[in-house]
């Protein structure tokens, strides 16, 4: 097997190949799971010269990984929890995201903690605040901000002025989770892994005591093949259960599933300059400034159905608006809503039945030979996890080089400082006014000439989407050149987020998208067709399924939707 770096294009070509590679050579390290856990493991692997290969059953961040928060962040309620090496960790990886790693895809956002208790509240929130500061919180971003009630009805007019007494202003940060999981398996792909989506690990290999690789199917075809590993990486999150079983041994650990909701309502619904975190009964609600819309979250309830398709009920939905509107003095309707999104968090099992006070720390073990499972954890922290299991499948493949994924940037890292400062050059170059190439290049950072590139024989690629005009029509072509994507929801839902930023939900863009995939994919009008209505059914499934009460009855109501990728097996959460 021959490293080549540079390669980091994921269209069809390089899917044929990557077969083709998973068939002939033996890897070192094989992670099943293409979320920014799994991601991050292959990276961290190929980057320590280990023959890597990835292989995700659906699409790249199709779960838990576009559907968080979207935030980097310490977690301020981890604080009060005592949980400080979390906190201090995290922190260290915004920096990390913010400066070295990924300064295109994260950026700064600052939010609002209302205070609405005269005397000690102040102080208590001054010193935690202070704590938050100290462990990493105040490097590239301000230190917190105390504000009286009127300067922050100023950041923000649409609280109700009885609703606080001042507030102090923090800082976090934030990106698209989708594009960001998808960029750290590419950049993988650069530096030598074999990463391929639609590609379902259907059993694994032993040998006597020792899991020694696995048999995965093509999704598309449903050919099979044997890959063989030294060891193989379980980063499947909230499937971390399921895969332990399928190798015949016991884990060390038990995931249990928490379904967390967002919405997204117009940004011209509620005026504000920052976001807002607003305490709970149970936990936190976020109140996010998301480009042209807000995005509000979130909940934090047991989930004991289909894991690949949780549904939001409207009691989920209910109970945001309904935290929101106690401190906004207009209030949010249903009607206001564009997008809902339910992602399930792979939390680690323990005695306490309320999923909030599950632990959000990470576990690696390595339960037999040449199997290592890694699960729990934030987001923010998933380059330490990716860290942590690599380290430990040394102990089946001797010496290894150490991690240095710190000092690594994601491709589009490189040269985007120097790019963003010749937005205007650009601009004039391309045709295309300045703000959208600064959003332009907060997706795609210095790849940004690559993705124009595409658009040089046809010039109607730099119009917008019709019915999403945030979009050009050149980056639904990239998607599926370089970026891995497959089917409709690929693009609609985590390349773009088309089906949570428009009130049509990407249904309006399917038939446009559907044109444009199908010239490289080579789909005929049939294809094109089925592509476009199974979409439309996954739409209306979800709508169904935010009307109902129950997480039973929406469930079901999500499930009558047809599978993007046909013959996946339906997995439930282990109560």
């Amino acid at each position: 097997m021959v490293m080549q770096l540079g390669s980091s294009r994921l269209g069809p070509a390089e899917r044929a190949q990557a077969w083709k590679e998973l068939q002939e050579n033996e890897f070192d390290v094989l992670v099943i799971g293409g979320g920014v856990t799994g991601s991050g493991a292959a990276l961290d692997a190929a980057t320590r010269g280990l023959r890597t290969a990835l292989v995700e059953s659906r699409d790249l961040a199709s779960g838990t990984s576009s559907r968080s928060s979207k935030l980097f962040h310490g977690g301020l309620r981890y604080l009060e929890q005592m949980n400080f090496g979390l906190v201090a960790e995290a922190l260290r990886e915004r920096e990390l995201m913010l400066t070295t790693i990924a300064p295109h895809l994260v950026h700064p956002v600052s939010f609002l903690y209302p205070l609405s208790h005269r005397g000690w509240e102040r102080p208590y929130v001054a010193t935690g605040l202070a704590m938050y500061d100290q462990m990493g919180g105040a490097r590239s971003v301000p230190r917190q901000k105390h504000l009286t009630r009127g300067g922050a009805l100023k950041l923000f007019p649409s609280l109700k002025s009885d609703s606080l007494v001042g507030a102090v202003r923090y800082y976090d940060a934030q990106a698209d989770d989708a594009r960001h999981t998808m960029t750290v398996a590419r950049t993988a792909a650069h530096y030598g892994a074999v990463v391929r989506t639609s590609t379902e690990v259907v059993e694994i290999l032993r040998e006597a005591d020792r899991v020694v690789g696995a048999v995965v199917r093509d999704v598309e075809t449903d050919e099979r093949i044997e890959v063989h590993a030294k060891v193989v990486v379980n980063a499947t999150g909230v499937w971390t259960d399921d895969v332990q079983k399928m190798s015949g041994g016991r884990g060390r650990f038990r995931v249990r599933a928490s379904k967390g909701i967002h919405i997204l309502v117009p940004r011209d619904r509620i005026a504000g300059e920052v976001g807002l975190i607003l305490r709970t009964e149970k936990s936190v609600l976020f109140v996010i400034p998301w480009g042209q819309q807000w995005l509000i979250g979130t909940t934090d309830t047991d989930w004991t159905h289909d894991l690949a398709h949780p549904a939001a009920t409207a009691a989920d939905i209910e109970y945001l608006l309904e935290h929101a509107n106690s401190v906004l003095a207009t209030p949010i309707t249903k009607d206001d809503i564009l997008g809902v999104y339910a992602g399930l968090r792979p939390l680690l099992a323990g005695e306490s039945e309320n999923t909030s006070q599950l632990s959000r720390e990470h576990a690696v073990a390595r339960p037999q030979p040449g199997l290592v499972s890694i699960a729990g954890g934030k987001y923010t922290t998933y380059r330490v996890m990716a860290k942590d299991a690599i380290d430990i499948a040394g102990k089946d493949l001797g010496e290894i080089k150490e991690s240095v994924t710190e000092h690594v940037p994601l491709i589009g890292a490189d040269g985007y400082a120097a790019m963003l400062n010749l937005t205007h050059e650009l601009s004039e170059q391309t045709g295309l006014p300045s703000w959208r190439i600064e959003h332009l290049l907060g997706r795609y950072g210095s790849r940004l000439e690559e993705v124009l590139a595409l658009a040089a024989e046809d010039d109607t690629l730099l119009k917008p989407v019709k019915s999403a005009e945030t979009y050009l029509r050149v980056e639904l072509k990239y998607a599926v050149t370089h970026e891995g994507a497959l089917h409709l929801a690929d693009v609609l839902a985590r390349r773009t987020r088309m089906s949570i930023e428009t009130k049509h939900r990407g249904v309006d863009a399917a038939q446009e998208t559907a044109d444009i995939m199908a010239e490289v994919l080579g789909w005929d009008e049939e294809a094109k067709r089925k592509e476009v209505q199974t979409y439309r059914e996954r739409v209306e499934a979800e709508r169904k399924s935010q009307e109902l009460e129950t997480d039973t009855e929406s469930d079901a109501a999500r499930l009558r939707a047809p599978e993007m990728r046909q013959g996946l097996r339906r997995v439930t959460a282990t109560k």
